[in-house]
């Protein structure tokens, strides 16, 4: 039985094409329980890899199962036929992606980037609450609902943290995601602790909303990952953002993790929270924003023309290599030819912390 005659037996009227993998596709179909599009991915088992069916896709499927946010796509039903495809009923963004909307309309306002943001966050703090980390976090990723909310999609990288006998998290040795999202112990290939790897890829994902731009050039790995152990990040001076904005990005794009910031801490940021959005970026809460002493310098760093890519980085254990589930949905190795986003800032046009601002961290 084909698809279109399964989906219509569950009640579903298949649409159009909107993803196909080597061995995934999403339809979009109309349910006539819902009354409304819904989408609809197709995985089938018969031309999966191992390791994708062994684990990646029993923990998808568990964690979109427990997951219920209004910043996370919902999952309407999840079944199974007899010739080994797997059917995942979820909510239709219909609005697009954060990618095509900031490659359409350009770089967010700082008012719209912290309604996203915070939704973002928010959806975040929820998974992380559970003990559930995302570890593709990426603007194509984030989906837009018929008001322009984000909704957070594609847990197909996630998993639900160990804990050791003391209750502490144990670190993750699956290095996944896209190189221009991942934080710089991923990229080492070192084991990593997989929130505050999320982390990481949310300061990425703020400096894209607000800049329209990506933060770093992936396309040579080596200067990418040296520009950030040296915790470099430059902003257009065009955007002319809030001092506010760029201290919160700085933090969560912090190389040490044991300084990077917390998803509560994040939520509590000065810039985030509106009560205390009058606060200037040195004056920090107690509630869980590091403090500073001085203001970081501002010397424009020069930079080359080349485009931003955001190389897909193959999941591996330790030294073992691993062959990542192919994509589910339609991605790419090179983002920055998708994207479409300028990657490079001219010096004429760029700002940025060239020195690290004292700060502590609890």
């Amino acid at each position: 039985m084909d698809d279109a005659a399964v989906l219509k037996r569950r009640g579903y009227i298949m649409g159009i094409n909107l993803g196909e993998g080597s061995y995934a596709k999403v339809k979009s179909a109309y349910s006539e329980r819902l009354k409304f599009n819904v989408a609809v991915k197709i995985i089938d088992r018969k031309k999966a890899p191992t390791d994708f069916l062994e684990k990646f896709l029993p923990r998808e499927i568990e964690i979109l199962a427990m997951l219920n946010h209004r910043s996370i796509v919902k999952t309407y039903e999840i079944f199974e036929t007899s010739d080994g495809k797997v059917y995942i009923v979820m909510e239709l963004g219909v609005q697009g992606d954060l990618l095509e909307f900031i490659k359409t309309r350009g770089a967010l306002q700082e008012d719209d980037a912290r309604k996203k943001f915070h939704q973002l966050s928010s959806a975040i703090k929820y998974c992380h609450d559970l003990d559930v980390v995302h570890r593709d976090l990426k603007c194509e990723n984030l989906l837009l609902d018929k008001d322009f909310n984000i909704k957070l999609s594609d847990f197909g990288f996630s998993k639900r943290c160990l804990r050791d006998d003391s209750g502490r998290l144990t670190l993750s040795k699956t290095f996944c995601g896209s190189a221009a999202y991942a934080a710089p112990e991923v990229l080492q290939g070192i084991p990593y602790q997989p929130k505050v790897y999320d982390i990481w890829s949310l300061g990425v994902i703020l400096y894209i909303m607000v800049c329209g731009s990506m933060p770093y050039d992936d396309s040579n790995i080596k200067k990418m990952l040296r520009i950030q152990k040296e915790h470099r990040v430059n902003f257009p001076r065009s955007k002319h953002l809030t001092g506010e904005c760029k201290d919160l990005i700085y933090r969560m794009l912090q190389p040490d993790v044991n300084r990077r910031l917390h998803i509560d801490e994040i939520l509590s940021h000065c810039w985030v929270q509106p009560k205390a959005r009058g606060l200037s970026s040195g004056a920090i809460n107690k509630e869980g924003e590091s403090s500073r002493a001085t203001e970081p310098s501002w010397n424009p760093e020069p930079t080359g023309a080349d485009k931003k890519s955001a190389t897909k980085l193959e999941p591996r254990e330790e030294a073992q290599p691993e062959t990542k589930p192919q994509e589910d949905t339609v991605q790419v190795a090179r983002q920055s030819e998708t994207l479409g986003l300028s990657s490079e800032l001219n010096r004429e046009t760029e700002e940025g912390y060239a020195q690290q601002p004292s700060e502590t961290h609890t």
